[in-house]
């Protein structure tokens, strides 16, 4: 009887609060969890991890490629004896760091073209239609690699590099979420009463077209992280800051000799865009309307 009235009450809230009851449907699906749990370690690493193992990434502290275990080195040494377990948590910060920023970046400037472009129709989307095509079709690796080349390879632009041939997945999500909302009873009353075009597209409709931007957004994280990681192991991103691409990019030459040296920043990135992954999936299994009333 106790957890009959307590399911009922759970469905009481989640019928007022849509957020709680994708939260609930989250939490059901294990994976999911399991992968959040992960993620949620590996930033607090990235985090608090050169607090706790204050060793300079950049340091020559012993001979180079002591194996894993070897002296004291958890995860050993690379060609110039430099600590990899420093390299790994300090390459965290960075990696994640320019994964969220690049998909900020991404959902952005897709967000601002499709909320335009599905909101106005007509001439308008059309253009925007075109240019988001123009930008789809174009080899995103090439296309960044000439941003970085021409305006160099700070974290700054590196970061913008991936972000600015990265959205046009969120820009047809946004005009396709807003192509169906804006035709709602609710929008054509707000816009029947005298609300202004701004206040439609970003006070009215885009709360409603967030969830399945949301997942976009967080599976743009990981594909980030893989994009720079790309970037660093082709020698395009800055020498002078440590990201786990970085780590794969400088050790690669070694990859016979010293697996180890590549292998572990690349399980690292592995496990970091599997979980992210993980994550989406959880998001748009709990977020979207239609798998929440299977």
């Amino acid at each position: 009887m106790a957890d009959a009235e307590q399911q009922i009450t759970q469905d009481i809230i989640a019928a007022r609060h849509p957020f709680l009851e994708a939260w609930q449907m989250f939490r059901q699906n294990h994976a999911a969890m399991t992968a959040l749990v992960v993620l949620s370690l590996i930033v607090l690493g990235a985090i608090f991890g050169p607090m706790l193992y204050p060793i300079d990434p950049f340091e020559m502290v012993w001979a180079p490629f002591s194996p894993p275990g070897v002296d004291g080195f958890i995860l050993g040494t690379d060609y110039l004896g430099r600590d990899l377990l420093a390299a790994i948590i300090h390459g965290a910060r960075v990696s994640i760091l320019i994964g969220l920023s690049a998909a900020f970046v991404s959902v952005f400037i897709g967000v601002s073209i499709g909320a335009v472009a599905g909101f106005y129709r007509g001439w308008v989307e059309e253009v925007l239609m075109r240019i988001t095509e123009f930008f789809q079709v174009l080899p995103t690796l090439l296309f960044s690699m000439v941003i970085v080349a021409l305006f160099g390879s700070s974290l700054m632009m590196i970061t913008f590099s991936i972000g600015v041939v990265s959205w046009t997945a969120v820009a047809r999500i946004t005009r396709s979420e807003y192509l169906r909302i804006r035709e709602l009873e609710y929008v054509m009353a707000s816009r029947a009463s005298g609300s202004t075009d701004a206040k439609l597209i970003f006070k009215v409709i885009l709360p409603n077209a967030l969830p399945p931007i949301i997942v976009q957004a967080a599976l743009m994280v990981g594909s980030a992280i893989l994009f720079e990681a790309g970037l660093s192991f082709l020698g395009l991103t800055d020498p002078n800051v440590v990201s786990w691409g970085q780590v794969i990019g400088s050790n690669r030459q070694y990859i016979l000799d010293a697996s180890y040296t590549v292998t572990i920043p690349g399980i690292a990135i592995f496990v970091t865009v599997l979980c992210i992954s993980l994550v989406g999936d959880g998001l748009n299994d709990a977020l979207n309307p239609k798998l929440r009333q299977r």
